[in-house]
């Protein structure tokens, strides 16, 4: 098939494949198909899910909704002071693990704030003081803890430190720091002038992440040598960035936030193989 047309058919697909990447200027893909939307004040920042309920996420509140019903069933609400950016978070046993920072605040500071899923309850706080980055999501695979640290060009920066700095780090059990990844230079071309929001992995060991504003979502994966990690296809989404997590039930759906319209969106993604 000419090249031309393969991009063609990847478009229409939802996803680019890797080596035939839009540039920054060129439009996201197509989004994939959306299956639920559910209402949520508090989808501000991100969403997790246990399979059995929603956690919809803003910087100091998180409530807590039936899939099922779509009703709210529990809800925490923090100081903002104490709580001033709760970015993304994942469930972990019976513990919703939550990435924070301190940003727009100078110099950058991170927090992992942890819940009880059960309770909505705050257990505890781990402060991880200054880092690489603002700590902006958080996940559990493998084994071990794998955490995006955030720069920006603009608000929220770090002097001398642009959006080119934004790392993937893998974390051990007491959260500290393994080995770090940068992003392709063609995802950082999309994220800039902000970061990254949203990192998931899905159950059958695929990395994915998002950006802050673009409707596109990135499959990456850890390279055999280097410290750049590598992009496998770009994939259009129905909502503008932010924080993503894949239900750990049903496979393929990924779910997302719509912060204009403070809704929770369920979306199926193909493996890619299709």
């Amino acid at each position: 098939m000419p090249f031309i047309l393969l991009i063609l058919a990847s478009l229409m697909l939802g996803f680019v494949p890797a080596g035939a990447e839009p540039m920054a200027e060129m439009p996201s893909p197509p989004p994939v198909p959306v299956i639920l939307r559910m209402a949520a004040p508090e989808a501000r920042q991100g969403v997790a899910s246990d399979g059995t309920h929603l956690y919809a996420i803003d910087n100091d509140r998180i409530g807590k909704y039936s899939i099922a019903s779509g009703k709210r069933v529990a809800q925490w609400q923090g100081e903002r002071r104490l709580f001033p950016h709760m970015n993304s978070c994942t469930v972990a046993g019976h513990d919703l693990v939550c990435a924070a920072s301190n940003y727009p605040q100078l110099p950058q500071t991170s927090a992992i704030e942890i819940f009880d899923t059960r309770t909505m309850r705050h257990k505890r706080t781990i402060s991880l003081g200054f880092g690489p980055g603002s700590l902006t999501a958080l996940d559990r695979h493998d084994g071990k803890w794998w955490a995006v640290y955030a720069n920006y060009d603009g608000k929220g920066g770090e002097p001398n430190r642009d959006h080119r700095y934004t790392l993937l780090a893998r974390l051990d059990d007491a959260f500290r720091q393994e080995a770090a990844w940068t992003f392709p230079a063609e995802v950082l071309a999309r994220f800039a002038p902000f970061s990254c929001s949203g990192l998931s992995w899905s159950k059958d060991g695929r990395l994915y992440a998002t950006g802050h504003d673009r409707p596109e979502m990135y499959e990456l994966a850890l390279p055999e040598a280097g410290s750049r990690l590598e992009l496998r296809r770009t994939i259009g989404i129905a909502t503008p960035g932010q924080a993503i997590d894949w239900d750990p039930v049903e496979k393929g759906r990924l779910w997302s936030i719509d912060r204009a319209k403070t809704e929770m969106v369920a979306s199926v993604v193909s493996d890619g193989n299709d």
